[in-house]
């Protein structure tokens, strides 16, 4: 016969078993992984500026689409635009509506362009800079910009209420044929002898190999068990086929991803890598018959990436976010006073004028203490880098060099204000990314990057 302190003890024995149970079963059930999906129209009005003209058609819509991450940690908040900049105090309001929508703080959200040239500048200083000096016709509409960006901050707002779980993330890659190539081509003597444009007829520039690019598109995607929420893909080039008429386009890049979401029925998001240096000039004539042909090569690469995918369980513990605030040095060419002569001058050019008030935009940002965010999402062993400006390609290897095991996938465009931004040979080279006033930093600035890239990806 058991006694009443036998039945206690048996009590307790059962209630210890019972919590160790739970306990190893708990995480079974934990919160999972979410993400949030979001797409927002943001092609400009016919009628209004667009990067080099009036737009006077919509060829396809622009959009601004991302995903919301919600873990145990803040939100994070990606998102790629179809205009071909944001800059200064436009990136800072982005960011800001942004955050405060996916209820976050602006260094945890990432906004890249993916630098379509018939697409929307958006840089607020720089629109200031241009109303004082009285510059007729500035290739802004604020209000426009302004009225989207607050779009983009709804659909963040319901696509973390509409958070799907994630249980596994999927990556792939794929080579892109005949595409890219480097547009700075060089002579014996290691100077720039040929700019591969975009565009090009050169026979000479058309003969040159491609040079060095990263060849490779890289897809990421989220499931939910067998169910795909969402993909990312990854390319560095620059998009344009052809240009300048005020004939908005999402360009081919936008062009593939628009038709892998119609067949796949899967939310796609692009992003432009580090593609300064690079373009489709090798095997892009300009003309318009060459648009379709360049989109088919892109989305070959992406249905071949996303064949290739493997998927790995994602749990909480797999995710982190790492960001270094680097403030960039000024470019000695980037001289104030310079500048403003320009922007009062009666006899300036238009080009010129642009060039002033940009870089004057980005002096004004510099000289206050302004820092750009860099920035990675680790999910496992795939890791999204978030990188500024025009950067060249040779930024997008190194870090795939300091995280040789794992798969690193780099958006760059995110803060547009500075322009170009080379490796610290390429200063002395010559060409025109490094010439003048082109680009808004020094030759210092490789060694700056490339510290703050080891250090979020580490």
């Amino acid at each position: 016969m058991y006694t009443r302190k036998q039945n206690s003890y048996s009590a307790a024995l059962n209630l210890l078993w019972l919590i160790l149970i739970l306990g190893n079963v708990a995480p079974l059930y934990a919160q999972p992984v979410k993400i949030g999906v979001f797409n927002v129209d943001v092609t400009p009005p016919v009628g209004t500026p667009v990067a080099y003209a009036v737009a006077r058609s919509v060829m396809d819509p622009l959009s601004a689409r991302g995903v919301v991450i919600l873990s145990n940690e803040k939100p994070v908040v990606l998102c790629a635009v179809d205009w071909i900049g944001i800059a200064n105090e436009g990136l800072e309001i982005w960011q800001k509506q942004l955050a405060k929508a996916a209820n976050t703080t602006t260094d945890r959200v990432s906004v890249h362009a993916l630098h379509q040239h018939d697409g929307v500048h958006c840089d607020f200083t720089m629109a200031r800079i241009m109303s004082e000096y009285g510059i007729a016709d500035p290739p802004f509409d604020t209000l426009f910009q302004l009225a989207a960006i607050q779009r983009v901050a709804d659909a963040v707002s319901m696509a973390v209420a509409a958070a799907e779980p994630v249980t596994h993330v999927g990556f792939g890659e794929a080579k892109v044929e005949k595409v890219a190539s480097n547009r700075r081509i060089q002579g014996e003597d290691g100077k720039v002898k040929i700019i591969r444009w975009s565009r090009t007829t050169d026979p000479e520039a058309i003969a040159a190999p491609e040079g060095l690019i990263d060849p490779w598109l890289k897809c990421v995607s989220f499931w939910n068990r067998e169910k795909p929420v969402a993909v990312m893909t990854y390319y560095a080039t620059h998009p344009q086929s052809y240009y300048g008429k005020g004939d908005v386009t999402c360009e081919f890049v936008g062009i593939a991803r628009n038709d892998r979401e119609s067949k796949t029925q899967v939310p796609h998001i692009h992003f432009n890598g580090a593609g300064g240096d690079v373009t489709a000039g090798k095997y892009n004539d300009g003309s318009e018959a060459m648009r379709p042909v360049l989109a088919v090569r892109m989305e070959q690469a992406m249905a071949e990436a996303w064949r290739q995918t493997q998927k790995t369980a994602l749990a909480e513990k797999d995710i982190s976010w790492k960001n270094m605030e680097v403030r960039l040095p000024l470019g000695k060419n980037i001289v104030e006073q310079q500048l403003r002569d320009t922007l009062a001058s009666k006899t300036a050019s238009r080009p010129d004028l642009l060039a002033a008030s940009e870089k004057l935009a980005w002096y004004q940002r510099s000289v206050a203490g302004q820092k750009v965010n860099i920035s990675s999402l680790r999910l496992g062993k795939v890791w999204l880098l978030n990188l500024p400006g025009e950067l060249f390609v040779d930024y997008q290897l190194t870090a795939q060099k300091m995280r040789k095991n794992d798969h690193v996938c780099t958006a760059a465009y995110e803060e547009y204000g500075p322009g170009y931004i080379g490796t610290k040979e390429s200063y002395s080279q010559g060409g025109y990314e490094t010439s003048g006033i082109v680009s808004g930093v020094d030759p210092g600035v490789e060694k700056l990057i490339k510290k703050a890239m080891k250090k979020v990806l580490k």
